[in-house]
Parts: structure tokens; sequence; C-alpha cells
């Protein structure tokens, strides 16, 4: 019988922490020179298509999924806060664990900069968009 490799190791201690946790769903993607970020909120936040039908009023437990594949550094996958400004203006996302500063996204879009090593200039798209047809 094979070994588990560390990696499948790690997800049987990690995925049971996260087994009674709520599905998430994307509701913002951003690209930038070196990476691409999307970012994840609790389904039960999202209501419909476009930003009046996000309900982020505090912090909720979200995701944010940072692929450094032009930089070959691989994909990642963080543990975020999210919330919405009280003017509903900016999704405002927390990458708690890491320390860095609050990073404040208009939800119409815009440019902004996440970590200075590898995701700065990232052009975001409006929050949580219809489908492409």
């Amino acid at each position: 019988m094979r070994p588990l490799s560390p990696v499948v190791l790690s997800l049987l201690f990690v995925l049971p922490a996260y087994a009674e946790d709520e599905a998430q769903t994307r509701v913002m993607t951003c690209k930038g020179p070196d990476a691409t970020i999307e970012i994840y909120v609790p389904e039960s936040a999202v209501i419909g298509t476009g930003a009046n039908n996000v309900v982020l009023p505090t912090n909720a437990n979200g995701w944010l999924s940072l692929d450094l594949t032009e930089a070959e550094k691989g994909k990642h996958l963080e543990p975020l806060h999210a919330r919405l400004s009280g003017d509903r203006k900016y999704l405002i996302v927390e990458q708690y664990q890491r320390d860095y500063p609050a990073t404040r996204i208009p939800v119409g879009g815009g440019t902004v900069d996440f970590d200075a090593r590898f995701a700065t200039q990232q052009k975001c798209s409006p929050l949580n968009p219809p489908p492409a047809p």
C-alpha cells in the first residue's frame, strides 16, 4: 500500500473543520500583471445578480483565490472577511491571516492593490455581475 502524500494528509485535517461551512459563490474577479484574484462569499449573502443583491453588512467568512501561475508560484486559497461599506460603495476585503490592511474595492469595479509583492494594479470586475451570455 502506498503512503498518502503530504497534501492528502493535510486535507484530511483541514477539511473537517470546514465541512459544516456554507457553500461559497464568486462575487468578484480581479486581474493584474502578475496574478488573478477571485473573491468568494457565503451563498446566503447573494440573493440575485448585481451589487444590490449582495447582503454583507458585517464581516462574512469567505475565500480569496490567488492565482500566481504567471509568476510560477501556483494557486493559493486564503480565508478572508468581507463586508460592504456603510454607503455600499465599496467591498471591503480583509486578508486577516496575513495581517494586510483592508482592501477597499469599488462595487462598480476598479483598480486596486491587494499585496505589494504580487497583487498590485488589479483591475476588478463589478460586484456580483450577471453571468456572461
